[in-house]
């Protein structure tokens, strides 16, 4: 096993990675050393010390998952238009919770959304119930990014996807657990720096390689060097030629496009390890201004996205279709020993007919391309696009070190949110007031460690693609916690008979619409079959209407909150002068 990791014995871009991987790792510890945290106020909110700019940092970091690194561009470059619902919803999510909620929340003065959920409604029930939703939603993230921490590892260390999302468990383990969120803050900021250069410069390298342009924003809308034609009129014409759709144009539906959107935009707004990241800095105004550092911040990755897929895609195109199967580059043979890129020669031909039509020649749905014969999971389509493009070997193991951080930096934040539910908002707020804080710092460092464990399990056995498993959790959170905290904001008159019943049916409802298409029965996940054609993606959009329904019927017909709680309200809703008042302290 030892000889095998002698960098004498790997291949050029295994050494790089193996080598890039390892500084990178190295940083990640030391820095969660460094910041080990010695308080529950350091271990839930980094002791509210951190400055504006790395906080930013450290939000993009925990923002742009796994789904953002790996999994959008993927997404995209098969998608096609319809792929951009994910940067809209993504992008749109964050703009929303940084101007219209985070003040507020940051103003209530609660870290956690259950915490927020418990005192507003002034139930431990209710606490409860947020919590049950808060674990839920965050291990549904959190087993998208062990899935790609396991693709990384199985393409460019040569490891089993099993061993590498152990690999990622342990490390995880160690900053999240030692460090808490003074750990995972600083740790966050050096994987910020890793994941957004491991990102932009080899689509700077392939926007140079194809259009002439160094900027990839600009050089996806230019002319292809190799044609003459403009970049994206070419993907289209291939893309028609082989049968599948337009790339410009999109085919799923209207309504099922909208509802995605609205499900991961809204749902934003009760994704728990986001809203914690108002509270690690000192004054209100330091929230507001680390809020647009991160929107800068995250508008790098998010711009540069659909120029990747674009070049992602059309490389593809122009490298397998109808070529031999023995005259295939290396990447190819490498990334079918993971299994994550498939090759069945039906005909018997030995050419790859990588195509959209069916036996009769006509474009059709994937579950009928009988002649097809390449299977390419979305989720390898970043990490494979520069050794498709031929760029230089350390360029290759850049990108795999940039999809490590993307990953384990949202998966250590959504572990300390899990940690905090339970030891904070169910143990020492419901149980055990009379916990120490030592004690409940060493409760919170094993809920961390029992969480990393399961997440593990549900990385190594993922229900979908990456984006589409962290699109499920942002459809739960919005059918649970979004309209709980905007009325919680913004309607003094909801209470919590109608709150916890409209959690409860949004989420329940939610999670078994999920199941039932993707495990229950898969055969069934079709347009047809779909309630009012909404996929399992977007149903989070549904879950939130009949949550709102719930809760404001029912609030309007039982016993208003009480007169301390609306007053509460009242002082959360108009926070100038209390903003005048805490930059005066």
């Amino acid at each position: 096993m030892l000889d095998s990791l002698i960098l004498a014995q790997m291949d050029p871009v295994q050494s790089w990675t193996l080598g890039i991987a390892s500084v990178t790792f190295a940083i990640y510890i030391g820095i969660a050393i460094w910041s080990k945290a010695k308080s529950t106020g350091e271990f839930y909110v980094a002791g509210k010390g951190v400055p504006s700019v790395a906080n930013g940092m450290a939000t993009a970091a925990d923002w742009m998952s796994a789904a953002s690194f790996i999994s959008m561009a993927g997404l995209i470059s098969f998608m096609g238009r319809d792929g951009s619902m994910y940067l809209m919803g993504w992008t749109g999510g964050y703009v929303l919770l940084a101007l219209l909620l985070a003040p507020y929340l940051r103003r209530f003065g609660k870290f956690t959304v259950p915490d927020f959920i418990g005192d507003r409604y002034y139930s431990s029930t209710a606490r409860i119930v947020a919590v049950v939703c808060a674990v839920f939603v965050s291990f549904t993230y959190v087993c998208g990014q062990m899935q790609g921490v396991g693709i990384v590892f199985s393409r460019f260390l040569k490891v089993d996807k099993e061993a590498g999302v152990m690999i990622g468990m342990g490390l995880v383990f160690f900053y999240a657990v030692m460090g808490g969120m003074k750990g995972i803050t600083y740790t966050q900021v050096a994987q910020y720096c890793v994941l957004i250069f491991a990102f932009t410069v080899p689509a700077i390298f392939i926007a140079i390689q194809m259009t002439g342009n160094p900027i990839p924003q600009i050089g996806f809308g230019g002319e292809h060097l190799a044609s003459g034609e403009y970049l994206l009129d070419r993907l289209d014409g291939v893309s028609a030629e082989l049968g599948f759709g337009a790339y410009t144009e999109g085919v799923k539906g209207k309504l099922d496009i909208f509802c995605i959107t609205a499900a991961l935009m809204l749902g934003t707004a009760g994704l728990p390890h986001v809203i914690v990241r108002f509270y690690t800095v000192k004054k209100v105004k330091a929230a507001r201004s680390s809020a647009f550092w991160a929107l800068l911040f995250i508008a790098i990755l998010y711009t540069v996205a659909p120029a990747v897929a674009v070049f992602a895609r059309t490389n593809l195109l122009d490298t397998v279709s109808n070529q031999k199967y023995e005259e295939m580059p290396s990447w190819f043979k490498n990334w079918e020993e993971t299994g994550l890129l498939k090759w069945e020669d039906k005909n018997g031909d030995e050419l790859i007919q990588y195509t959209g039509k069916t036996e009769e020649g006509q474009p059709g749905k994937a579950a009928d391309l009988a002649v097809n014969e390449l299977t390419v999971n979305r989720d390898i389509i970043v990490l494979a696009n520069p050794e498709i493009a031929n760029l230089p070997p350390w360029v290759i193991g850049l990108v795999a070190a940039g999809g490590l951080a993307a990953a384990l930096s949202t998966a250590a934040g959504l572990l300390l949110v899990i940690s905090t539910s339970v030891a904070h908002d169910l143990v020492k707020k419901t149980f055990r007031p009379d916990l120490t804080d030592k004690q409940e710092l060493r409760l919170a460092r094993f809920a961390a460690g029992g969480a990393v464990l399961v997440a593990g399990y549900f990385g190594i056995h993922p229900p979908d693609y990456v984006a589409a498993v962290v699109a499920f959790a942002f459809g739960l959170a919005a059918s649970s916690f979004f309209p709980a905290i905007i009325l919680g904001i913004f309607w003094k008159r909801a209470n919590l008979y109608g709150v916890i019943t409209g959690m409860v049916v949004g989420i329940v409802f939610t999670t078994s619409y999920i199941i039932y298409f993707k495990f229950i029965d898969k055969a069934a996940n079709v347009a047809e079959n779909w309630l009012f054609g909404i996929s399992p993606e977007g149903i989070g959009t549904i879950g939130m209407l009949i949550n709102f329904t719930i809760a404001i019927g029912l609030s309007l017909k039982t016993k208003a909150p009480p007169e301390e709680v609306q007053r509460l309200v009242d002082r959360v809703r108009f926070p100038r002068k209390a903003f005048a008042d805490e930059e005066n302290e």
